[in-house]
């Protein structure tokens, strides 16, 4: 057996039956490349490749041959292997990733040269409705250069999606494997989630004291990264409302950012028409029940031995989230209780679920707090009840898959128009 076989769908089994071609040009990111491919298959992706004569200065075939496990093409033959890969018939690859993608091969693509085999397989791609995703690599002066932005906006403006790296050390770095593997579920994501906006509201809220101090919980945020994570493989169009987080935020998910309980509902009713168009509002924030009236500035701790804190009942926030989010959209909050036994953690549950109309409770010990992994009640509106355990990415999947069970049952559920572009980054206030 060949190694790649070891390592195909660990991760996930979202790409299991797709077919994948990397075509890999001549920048020294191609010694990036393999790393990128084995990202693939732990999705489940059966991946080929084919190379350009400058790539295989920089790469040996043999490294893409150990990587994919199938001989790479170097050069077009007799066996006219770029209609073959992507032309019509059995075997057709799903999707033509070109990574890295230098200044030369994307003007070239979008000019309609074909004088390589990676530049040829992009000719028939186009032609023939295969989606395109590149990986741009090249120094910041190339990539400043008015003929590649040209061309660049030219070949998103044909459908093909841009992966783009860090802008360090004076160049654009390739994107990196986990950045690529992500773009690619997306763009071959096909399922319940694909074009519907989902909302992640995740991370600890931070009750100012004064002007430097905050009253604050353990909460790292995890579980909200591992949902929009998920989320985003699936297809969906992610918004990632982000509290105090203790794990970094993936490049490929756009950020909201807000501090404490009230700044929460102000950005919610900024962000109404997200709430509006949403399938599914993901609330595993841990939310203040308790607030304090801050004080201007920083407290001077010499002159106060002593601090007495007045804490006030904190505004609910799921209330005015279905309030905005309407039916059909699916509200799933999260419950987090101490010591309580699965009955009595259902209990607390579905009493949540009644009071705030919540559509889904996932509902945990205090001990998941912060954990790698949850062990986690999930409640569903029929009455059902199922334990999810492991790893949060895993615990993560398998709540947006039950849920897009039940989403699909929803006669109505607004679908926003798909259109392959490339990944929403990153955005702060």
């Amino acid at each position: 057996m060949h190694p790649s076989h070891a390592i195909r769908g660990r991760t996930t089994q979202l790409l299991a039956g797709r077919h994948i071609l990397v075509g890999v040009s001549g920048s020294i990111a191609a010694v990036e490349v393999v790393r990128i491919i084995r990202e693939l298959i732990r999705h489940g992706a059966d991946v080929r490749a084919i190379m350009s004569g400058e790539a295989s200065r920089i790469l040996a075939p043999e490294a893409l041959e150990f990587a994919t496990g199938h001989p790479p093409v170097v050069r077009l033959s007799g066996n006219v292997e770029h209609v073959t890969l992507l032309g019509p018939g059995p075997g057709r690859a799903d999707l033509y990733l070109i990574a890295p993608a230098t200044a030369n091969t994307i003007s070239k693509i979008a000019h309609g040269i074909d004088d390589t085999p990676v530049t040829s397989c992009a000719s028939v791609a186009l032609g023939g409705g295969v989606p395109i995703l590149i990986a741009p690599a090249m120094h910041a002066q190339m990539r400043g250069n008015p003929a590649v932005r040209e061309s660049l906006e030219k070949l998103r403006s044909w459908g093909v999606g841009v992966v783009t790296g860090a802008l360090a050390e004076g160049e654009e770095k390739i994107a990196s494997p986990e950045e690529v593997a992500a773009s690619v579920l997306h763009a071959l994501a096909g399922g319940v989630y694909k074009g519907r906006t989902v909302v992640v509201i995740g991370g600890a809220a931070r009750e100012s004291i004064d002007a430097v101090r905050s009253v604050t919980n353990e909460s790292s945020g995890a579980s909200a990264i591992a949902l929009a994570t998920q989320a985003h493989f699936r297809g969906a169009n992610v918004e990632l409302w982000a509290g105090a987080l203790q794990v970094p935020v993936p490049p490929f998910v756009a950020v909201e950012r807000w501090r404490g309980v009230a700044d929460l509902l102000a950005l919610a009713r900024r962000r109404r028409a997200s709430l509006a168009a949403a399938a599914v509002v993901f609330v595993p924030a841990a939310l203040s029940d308790y607030t304090v009236d801050p004080r201007d500035g920083k407290i001077p701790s010499r002159e106060h031995p002593s601090l007495t804190l007045t804490l006030r009942a904190a505004p609910k926030v799921l209330p005015e989230l279905r309030r905005l989010a309407r039916p059909p959209a699916r509200l799933v909050a999260f419950k987090l209780d101490a010591g309580r036994s699965a009955d009595e953690l259902e209990a607390e549950g579905r009493a949540l679920a009644a009071e705030v109309s919540a559509d889904w409770v996932v509902a945990n010990d205090v001990a998941t707090m912060g954990s790698v992994e949850t062990n986690a009640l999930v409640l569903s509106p029929r009455g059902d009840r199922r334990w999810i355990r492991g790893p949060k990415a895993e615990f993560a999947g398998k709540l947006l898959d039950d849920i897009g069970r039940d989403l699909a049952t929803i006669v109505g559920t607004p679908v926003a128009r798909t259109v392959r572009r490339a990944p929403a980054r990153r955005s702060g206030r």
